[in-house]
């Protein structure tokens, strides 16, 4: 089973965790390795000098004839081989070996008709010490490590979070969210340090800014010319209303009719881009509602419910939505064009070419069309902006076997 980790702690958290971990594992090994050297030369050399010195003792005894003190003899027994060979041969050595199972420092020198003349030491203190000192060095190195690791997960931990926080609000603004900040404190605090995280979250609100900035701007343009457009063509179509019957007629009426429909789509995006749209609900049959929608659209739209449902909706902007999505099918596609009904599932089909690539990889986009078709695509960016208004989503794909599909999921209420 594998450990689920807090949302904070990603890879840089876990990475820093690691290196903190094995850094002062390798430190403490070494300090102690030092430590534990240092002391053992020293408590050896002690214990090396005590036996040289008990050693010239013995040979001074010996060669005068005086008995030889406890612990010093010729050829005593447990003397170690290769410290009575070096004796025999002349030379005075130590060496450290356990001796009836305690610790033991001998030293040796040469002796007459070829024998060993060796003294013995107990070595347990200083072997004690040593052990002693190892195992405080383990302890002590356990705990410096555990509170390292500690303080450096505690410092990590802090920036993670922060860079968590970033990135968080940067999702937000990329969902459309540009209110969102992550107002970081050391960049707002002009006294205080600026590290590396404070200087990208500065740099992310100063961009949703002015991202927000120009987006309003934009939206207050589109907005100011639809509403500067309406007035001149209200009068305009009232005069083509007093034209004179006939083929001039007739194009100067179509043609301000679809002044005044891109005049009221460019107001309706303007509404729905600036947040304030809010729904009006009630329970609607959406069998009967996509019928009503296909009537009202004059168009020849086979409707197929597969399973009616009966959802809280906003009743004009779902008829907006659906309406918006038949009249491209029917303007861009070829037909058969079905609605189906699956519960709280609606899609409509078409067996014409299919979407564009731009619009399955980035969505519907305003006054851009492809293949010569005519339209402003405004259509489907306004269902678009219906279906997040309803809570609903709406999304559109090419069936494998062609044609296009556009896909509407209403949120379901208990």
């Amino acid at each position: 089973m594998r450990l689920a980790l807090p949302r904070w702690a990603g890879p840089l958290a876990v990475r820093s965790a690691v290196f903190i971990a094995v850094m002062c594992c390798g430190l403490a090994a070494l300090l102690g390795v030092l430590v534990h050297v240092s002391v053992t030369d020293q408590t050896v050399g002690q214990a090396r000098d005590v036996a040289l010195s008990r050693l010239r003792e013995a040979t001074a005894s010996y060669e005068a004839g005086d008995p030889l003190r406890r612990g010093a003899g010729i050829d005593p027994p447990g003397l170690p081989r290769r410290l009575r060979e070096l004796a025999v041969s002349g030379r005075r050595g130590t060496m450290a070996a356990d001796y009836e199972g305690r610790p033991t420092m001998w030293a040796a020198g040469p002796a007459a008709d070829g024998r060993a003349l060796a003294v013995r030491v107990d070595h347990s203190q200083g072997r004690a010490t040593i052990d002693g000192l190892d195992g405080a060095i383990v302890w002590s190195s356990g705990l410096a490590i555990g509170a390292t690791l500690l303080v450096g997960a505690f410092a990590v931990t802090r920036v993670t979070r922060r860079l968590h926080t970033t990135a968080r609000v940067a999702r937000r603004i990329s969902a459309g969210d540009l209110d969102a900040r992550v107002g970081d404190m050391r960049a707002q605090d002009p006294t205080r340090a600026q590290d590396e995280v404070a200087s990208v979250a500065a740099a992310l609100d100063s961009m949703a800014s002015s991202l927000q900035g120009k987006l309003l701007a934009e939206q207050r343009f589109t907005a100011d010319v639809a509403h500067e457009l309406r007035t001149p063509l209200t009068g305009l179509h009232a005069a083509a209303e007093l034209l004179p019957p006939g083929r001039p007629t007739e194009l100067v009426r179509d043609r301000v009719a679809a002044l005044r429909t891109l005049t009221e789509d460019l107001l309706e995006i303007s509404r729905l881009e600036s947040g304030r749209e809010r729904m009006e609900t009630e329970p609607e049959e959406l069998g009967a509602l996509a019928r009503r929608v296909v009537r009202g659209s004059g168009t020849a739209t086979r409707v197929d419910v597969v399973r009616d449902a009966r959802v809280e909706t906003d009743r004009r902007r779902l008829e907006r939505v659906l309406g918006n999505l038949v009249a491209n099918a029917h303007r861009h596609g070829r037909g058969p064009v079905v609605l189906t009904v699956d519960g709280a599932v609606i899609t409509v089909r078409d067996h014409g070419d299919g979407y564009p690539d731009y619009l399955l990889a980035h969505g519907p986009q305003r006054f851009r069309t492809e293949g010569g078709t005519k339209g402003h695509g405004l259509g489907l960016t306004i269902a678009l902006g219906q279906a997040e208004v309803l809570g609903a989503r709406l999304e559109f794909a090419d069936p494998p076997d062609g044609g296009a599909l556009a896909r509407l999921t209403l949120p379901q209420q208990p």
